[in-house]
């Protein structure tokens, strides 16, 4: 087996996107965690040409010469650690973004759910479900990690690949814990931008109070709208 994943080319480096080639078929699975989105049909797109690029490095193949390139066939997974519901066992990019129309390109992908198997993906999935309960409980925390191993080590699952390296696992999770956080903080930023320009430029107009303007951008507090009022007062 090769891993052909070097990097997250797609993602914040929060997602487990993991690419290998067994057997002359190069096997994508891109995570999904909790959230369910089509958007991962984009994802897959992308990082499967991302993969195949890669490959052709790895093989001294070149694709702008005449000779056909050999290509490992594609097999597609997006994995979903929420609850399966209602949702689909195969998506497509055609029939959720192109209302299923005849379009030049396609991708479609099987979807991996919590199911009765004893493998390796569905402990993954377990693991990361106990996970989810436990930062509800306790937060982006050491304890919700401590305590995602503990029960799931009790539960025999990924029990060996965890008394091995707990102390790694650990680690890692902690460290996904602070990106995630510096992400949070820039999103927040971000949109706290946004909403500064938004209302600076309702209050130049000055056709709104500060009451309806702040029904508009209601992540801001009526004293930073009354501020930023009085700075753009001072600056006309």
């Amino acid at each position: 087996m090769t891993d052909v994943t070097i990097e997250n080319v797609l993602t914040d480096n929060l997602y487990n996107d993991l690419g290998f080639i067994v057997n002359n078929k190069l096997m994508i699975l891109i995570e999904a965690q909790s959230t369910w989105t089509m958007n991962i049909l984009v994802r897959v797109l992308l990082y499967l040409a991302q993969s195949y690029h890669e490959y052709f490095q790895r093989t001294s193949q070149n694709y702008y010469k005449s000779r056909k390139v050999k290509m490992p066939k594609p097999e597609l997974y997006m994995i979903f650690t929420g609850n399966k519901g209602q949702k689909p066992d195969r998506i497509s990019l055609a029939k959720e973004f192109f209302e299923d129309a005849n379009i030049d390109i396609e991708v479609k992908a099987r979807v991996i759910y919590e199911s009765d198997k004893d493998d390796i993906i569905n402990q993954y999935i377990i693991f990361c479900k106990v996970f989810n309960e436990q930062t509800k409980q306790h937060g982006m925390t050491q304890k919700a990690v401590t305590e995602t191993i503990r029960i799931c080590k009790d539960r025999n699952v990924l029990r060996e690949y965890l008394l091995e390296r707990e102390k790694e696992v650990v680690t890692i999770m902690m460290s996904l814990f602070d990106e995630e956080q510096i992400m949070k903080s820039f999103i927040k930023s971000e949109r706290h931008d946004e909403a500064r320009e938004t209302a600076e430029r309702l209050i130049k107009k000055g056709k709104m109070s500060l009451d309806e303007i702040a029904e508009c951008v209601p992540t801001l507090s009526f004293d930073e709208l009354r501020e930023l009022k009085a700075e753009v007062m001072q600056l006309a």
